[in-house]
């Protein structure tokens, strides 16, 4: 029997199951039951709730319905949870910019965007986290916001993904219920911006169709370098329309130019404390320096017959299609090039709603996708406190706007004259008609299949992904996973849900599964009930990791040099010149913020005082000292931490002999190894520099972090 799920003639409805206790749905979504003294589920109008897992949809995989008022109640009171402040994504950060089009797509889609090579079209980019608060720190282990503001020529484009391809959830009516759960518990208002508790694990263990997310959750993914090294998705699957009104679906995908790069959590940790703004700082710099991040926008394209052979449903929202089954097509780049000028009148004010698209753009029936169109209107007038956050300048589209809507709060434009209906008899000054021709169309899809709340049987594998995601991995990166992990879960209480984790990974990966058993002690519990068998020989992916499609050079990174008075000035100049060679930004830490002397009697301003410039803040370090110098910092605590910190992070360090002092007093005389390089001329620094290229240097990880199973 084949291992691909069935995407039609699902049963309509769902089992009752017995009382109290929990039960499987036609695709594998947990049911429980009230009964006994577990109470009914009402709405908040006390109508009793028979299935708080689905929305009503036209058949198991059609569209979401408008009449589902349990769906419409539950996000319409999660959307108006905070005041003023965004439920989730709540910390962002935003730039302007421009896309161009470099590979015109008039072949697929008539959305005008995407005609004219070479045209560019402005852009709003806000990035952000998912979990935590606007006070909170920008290394948390989370999902980043990757939103983008097309304003086209045919209306506002809003492309709102995240920098991981698939999601949490399968149907919307859950993700009241997962931020509940990840978020502060609200009985004590903590932890803040971590997923380390009860709460968010107890979700995911019941939760199966989670455990794809979790896999990218806890993985270097979740904790990237900068904005600047981190991929984007669309997420769901959207359709193109052309001219003739046929569809191609399309999955959308941005891809850094400076390639992938993320940071290992004890430095996140750290970072966290020296730089809580470490994201949002490096971002401004980048832009105000002139050097412009730049993404390439790519699409996967497919018809309804890669759909039905694909071993996955198009419309699930927690899987993705393999680059290696469909490549990345690159259309066009994004650039940032500008600051905004004021934080609150744009980052924080700007209104993304996936619902925004221009005509050649649609959607499919993703029960996620349908629901966020449902959800975000809500959202941001209740977060901007009128339906007119269009008149805001960040929001407004930047071509001719024709309508009769009027009035209400904040209104800053109305209809002229005195027609603000159609049809109306006043010809020419009657105002905005409809046009058949430029104007939106949907696909024309035909539905069938009952009125159900039911989930499609085609949804219900949850682990074959996860595990090509895992099998993708390099060994460095599978370790932090299963570290990432056994971390996680050593902060929840209950063993229960410890327990009923590692029996969902064990579907995953059996290494995995017994690497956090090992770790937190506990005794390998037998796998969770799978609703479909697990496809073992999907390929690995070189795609998923970020080491196989880590930065080839330098560029755009960050050297900290870490300098003593008397310090070989040739030696400095040689570093300076070959970071500028490779593009590299470099910072100045010395013990005094006024700086040093070098040998050669100039004066050189530091930008980092010792103990508040730490390693953490840079991608490669080097010690240029005087023997005095070194001594110096090998009595400071501060400066034995730079050099330990560099070490355990697995980054290059760059040498002086003189600095052999501070190692000695750090405890690291005897472990320096092949990415600790001497520098004593200025070939040298060109062979450290060059080997800064890499990522970092894994091999020193076995012996500065053990695995979390040891």
């Amino acid at each position: 029997m084949s291992t691909k799920a069935k995407k039609s003639g699902d049963k309509a409805g769902t089992a009752p199951g017995t009382s109290g206790e929990a039960h499987p749905g036609a695709g594998g979504e947990t049911h429980q039951v009230a009964g006994g003294d577990v109470a009914t589920l009402t709405t908040a109008q006390g109508a009793p709730v028979a299935d708080d897992q689905n929305t009503l949809r036209y058949g198991p995989r059609g569209p979401a319905l408008m009449e589902d008022f349990h769906f419409r109640e539950k996000i319409f009171h999660f959307d108006h949870e905070r005041i003023p402040e965004r439920v989730v994504h709540a910390r962002g950060y935003g730039a302007h910019g421009y896309f161009e089009l470099t590979d015109s797509l008039q072949d697929v889609t008539r959305a005008d965007i995407f005609q004219r090579v070479g045209e560019r079209t402005p852009a709003f980019v806000r990035f952000s986290t998912v979990a935590g608060a606007k006070g909170s720190f920008d290394l948390a282990r989370d999902v980043r916001g990757f939103a983008v503001k097309f304003y086209t020529q045919e209306g506002n484009w809003d492309l709102v993904g995240n920098n991981i391809p698939v999601f949490f959830i399968q149907d919307a009516i859950k993700f009241p219920d997962m931020v509940h759960a990840v978020k502060p518990a609200p009985d004590r208002d903590f932890p803040q911006a971590q997923s380390a508790h009860d709460n968010f694990w107890d979700f995911v263990s019941l939760t199966p169709e989670s455990f794809h997310m979790i896999m990218w959750v806890m993985s270097d993914r979740a904790i990237p370098r900068s904005f600047r090294f981190m991929e984007g998705f669309g997420v769901h699957t959207f359709r193109f329309l052309d001219a003739r009104n046929r569809s191609t679906f399309v999955k959308f995908h941005w891809k850094p130019k400076m390639r992938l790069q993320s940071v290992v959590w004890n430095e996140a940790v750290k970072i966290n404390g020296a730089d809580p703004d470490f994201h949002r700082r490096d971002l401004w710099d980048a832009i105000t320096s002139g050097d412009f991040p730049e993404w390439e926008l790519g699409v996967q394209l497919f018809d309804d017959a890669f759909a039905e052979k694909f071993a996955f449903d198009v419309l699930d929202p927690t899987k993705l299609i393999p680059e290696e089954e469909i490549p990345v097509r690159i259309v066009g780049r994004l650039v940032l090039d500008r600051v905004v000028d004021n934080f609150f009148a744009e980052t924080e004010q700007v209104a993304f709603c996936t619902q925004n698209v221009p005509p050649g753009i649609d959607f499919s029936n993703d029960p996620l996708l349908q629901g966020r169109n449902f959800s975000y209107l809500d959202t941001q007038v209740k977060r901007l406190g009128s339906p007119n956050f269009t008149h805001i300048p960040i929001n407004a589209p930047k071509c001719p706007m024709a309508h009769f809507q009027q009035d209400g709060h904040m209104a800053m434009r109305n209809p002229i004259g005195r027609a603000n209906y159609e049809p109306n008899s006043w010809g020419a000054a009657g105002g905005p008609r409809e046009d058949p021709i430029r104007g939106f169309r949907s696909f024309a899809a035909e539905e069938i299949g009952p009125k159900v709340r039911l989930r499609p049987e085609s949804f219900a594998d949850h682990y074959s992904q996860a595990r090509q995601f895992v099998i993708s991995q390099t060994p460095i990166e599978r370790k932090h996973i299963g570290d990432a992990i056994t971390f996680e879960l050593s902060k929840v209480e209950r063993p229960e849900i410890r327990a009923r984790v590692v029996s969902h990974l064990r579907h995953v990966d059996e290494d995995l599964a017994r690497t956090v058993a090992n770790g937190l002690g506990l005794k390998l519990p037998e796998p969770a009930k799978a609703a479909r068998p697990v496809i073992a020989d999907l390929p690995p992916s070189d795609a998923l990791s970020i080491v196989r499609n880590g930065p080839d050079s330098f560029a755009g990174r960050k050297f900290g040099i870490l300098l003593t008075d008397g310090a070989d000035a040739a030696l400095f100049d040689a570093l300076v010149t070959a970071a500028e060679t490779e593009n590299a930004v470099y910072a100045i830490v010395a013990p005094k913020i006024g700086g040093v002397t070098l040998s050669d009697g100039r004066a050189v301003a530091a930008q980092q005082k010792i103990d508040g410039g730490p390693s953490v803040l840079f991608d490669a370090v080097a010690v240029i000292a005087s023997p005095d110098g070194a001594a110096l910092l090998a009595g400071d605590a501060a400066a034995r931490d730079f050099v330990t910190d560099a070490f355990a992070h697995c980054k290059f360090i760059g040498y002086t002999p003189e600095a052999n002092a501070l190692f000695a007093r750090a405890g690291l005389a005897d472990d320096l190894d092949d990415a600790c390089i001497l520098l004593e001329t200025a070939d040298d620094v060109e062979d450290f520099v060059a080997s800064c290229r890499a990522l970092r240097f894994w091999d020193r990880e076995s012996k500065v972090d053990l695995d979390a199973g040891a």
